[in-house]
């Protein structure tokens, strides 16, 4: 993992280069370099973090023995050695053993048609000094970022956004139009950003800069929607199981090529645990987890016991109050623009964790999106024919209106252990939205959204833009459940869950890998039928299937409450000064704020209300802009 920039200027200016690999330096604290072309005034610049081939032979950017190609990469290319035999077979000669010069003679060899070779999570920049082009990729799932800048005369690019605060030509012009969906979703999707002028490069996208007439062209050359539009397998389960473990084991062990220690991070969750069981059939691995005082949210003790079955080298550790601040503390600098999902405050703290014994570690994340595991799936695939009726409709919507969403927790509570949810409040209040809802893509709109958008129309002055929420509709006509598991990935997987993972581990100079993201997964399970995916009222039960194989029932079959941190707790309690500071009326902007509902807001909570999402989001947006607009 690694950290790349990269300009337009006839004027070379190292500096500039060096002061904005500088503030993202701890990408790749390993070694860096930059280039200069005079001809184009093409600036690269890299900071490495030495993965593959830890000698000097793969420092970046890395010039073509021919001289007419250079590139700067982040990411890895796990199968990078069957095509570097492929290229042997051409005649090409390496002087490395790095994914990198091998993405380099791909480019040179099979131009943009090289990307279809690839398995793995990359963002790189190729100077091609032929075309006189720069070629930006990221790729399929957005594992990496890539930032670009272009205000019609500059182009700037980067693996974060911070870097552009270095370039003298970079305006920080606010991108007011962001925040209202960033208030009610808690992050700001591709391609936007927190800026004019500044976007995300989307996943699965490449990007051609013409040098001399200043212009580009974003091509799309990979689309999960294309994959579930396809025909449905005609296999029966065991077919796709065996095909699919079969698939599984490939992307999991290719995840574990690195020249540096490697573990997992394990929640005790079906996805971190089928990562941990289908690893330890050929590895004796290193797991981390985290827990909390809060019972609700700890999830350390399950966590143990899972890496105890696969007689892990097993590290636990205990988030604490000074560790909860210090993360808080650094978010708006690492992630760059407001981002609010509070889970980052665990992620980081368990990646600081891993960092101490392991360089690269495992994740799980996409293991919802893929296999049908978020519950909103199941709630609101059996409402979703409420529409056909007004009268169905109306029925359900006065029943959940009349009840409390306490009442509904007390009644939760009682439920046996196989169907009792987590974090229940938070679900039946997205529930009562999405029923409320007046059509099925505003129904899915609402039951993913962390705050109701009446909330936010309340106290921000700023509308949501139609073309924010024009990818949530079904234009595949796709099954309603394909369609959000399709839209999961695309948007709250590619542009949460990703950048969390992104951020907080490059925090620290640990690369996350995710083996559960490697295309030819998603692009199979695309294909397969609704009803195998989701069978016998059972969430994950293709990938639950496997993992029984490896582990008692009586072990992984526990409620689980996801990533998540104590925050409304925390919001009232240890860090309540944080609200009063960056809500108090004198610090928000009343040209885009109504102050007076804000402090209704902040009361309402303090009250007790479940606004915590909402709260949460304002201090964050409040600490971002301190940081970098003040």
């Amino acid at each position: 993992m690694c950290g790349l920039v990269g300009f337009i200027d006839k004027n070379k200016n190292e500096q500039i280069l060096v002061d904005m690999l500088e503030i993202q330096a701890y990408r790749g604290p390993d070694d860096r370099g930059v280039f200069f072309d005079e001809k184009s005034g093409v600036h690269l610049g890299h900071n490495r973090l030495s993965i593959m081939d830890l000698s000097s032979n793969g420092h970046q950017p890395f010039v073509s023995d021919c001289g007419g190609y250079v590139i700067v990469f982040n990411g890895e290319v796990y199968n990078f050695k069957a095509i570097k035999g492929e290229l042997l077979t051409l005649g090409y000669k390496f002087v490395s053993n790095s994914d990198t010069e091998v993405i380099l003679y791909s480019y040179k060899e099979w131009g943009d048609e090289c990307l279809a070779k690839f398995i793995g999570m990359f963002a790189f920049a190729i100077l091609d000094k032929n075309k006189n082009e720069l070629f930006l990729c990221r790729d399929r799932a957005g594992v990496k970022p890539l930032y670009y800048y272009f205000d019609g005369i500059n182009f700037i690019f980067s693996s974060e956004i911070k870097s552009f605060h270095k370039h003298p030509k970079f305006k920080k012009e606010q991108n007011l139009d962001t925040l209202a969906y960033f208030f009610q979703f808690g992050y700001i999707p591709a391609p936007y950003s927190i800026f004019k002028d500044c976007f995300k490069l989307p996943a699965g996208c490449y990007l051609k800069f013409d040098i001399v007439k200043t212009t580009f062209k974003i091509t799309k050359y990979w689309d999960v929607g294309y994959f579930y539009a396809q025909p449905k397998f005609n296999k029966n389960e065991s077919e796709i199981l065996n095909e699919l473990e079969g698939l599984l084991d490939s992307a999991i062990n290719l995840r574990t090529i690195a020249d540096v220690p490697v573990g997992v991070f394990l929640s005790g969750g079906y996805d971190s645990s089928l990562v941990t069981a289908l690893l330890s059939k050929t590895h004796k691995i290193d797991t981390f987890t985290i827990g909390f005082d809060d019972t609700r949210f700890n999830e350390a003790a399950h966590a143990k016991q899972v890496a105890a079955h696969f007689s892990t080298n097993h590290h636990e550790y205990y988030i604490n109050e000074a560790d909860m601040l210090s993360c808080i503390d650094t978010l708006s600098f690492f992630y760059d623009e407001p981002f609010g999902d509070s889970s980052a405050v665990a992620t980081m703290a368990v990646s600081k964790m891993a960092k101490q014994d392991v360089t690269v570690a495992l994740s799980a994340d996409g293991g919802d999106e893929h296999f049908c595991g978020y519950s909103k799936y199941f709630f609101l695939y059996k409402f979703h024919n409420i529409f056909s009726t007004s009268f169905k409709r109306n029925l359900i919507k006065i029943g959940l209106n009349l009840i409390n969403e306490k009442i509904a927790d007390i009644a939760n509570q009682v439920l046996p252990n196989n169907i009792r949810q987590t974090n229940f409040r938070d679900k039946f209040l997205k529930l009562k939205r999405a029923i409320n809802s007046k059509n099925l893509d505003e129904m899915f709109i609402n039951a993913s959204s962390y705050v109701d958008r009446s909330d936010v129309t309340k106290f921000l002055k700023i509308g949501l833009k139609q073309e924010y929420v024009n990818v949530w509709k079904n234009e595949h006509k796709l099954d309603f459940l394909d369609h959000m598991m399709m839209c999961d990935y695309k948007l709250f997987m590619c542009d949460d869950v990703l950048t969390k993972v992104d951020r907080a581990t490059m925090s620290v100079s640990l690369e996350g890998r995710e083996p559960l993201l490697d295309y030819r997964l998603i692009e199979y399970l695309a294909r397969v039928p609704v009803n195998i995916k989701y069978k016998n009222n059972q969430p994950k039960y293709l990938l639950r299937q496997i993992l029984y194989k490896y582990i008692p029932k009586d072990i992984i079959d526990k409620p689980k409450s996801g990533f998540q941190i104590p925050l409304a707790k925390w919001l009232r309690g240890d860090i309540r000064w944080l609200v009063e500071e960056n809500l108090d009326s004198r610090a928000l902007n009343d040209e885009i704020f109504d102050v007076k509902q804000i402090q209704n807001l902040k009361d309402r909570f303090y009250a007790g209300e479940e606004l915590q999402s909402l709260i949460w989001f304002m201090v964050v947006y409040q600490m971002w802009k301190r940081r970098w607009l003040e």
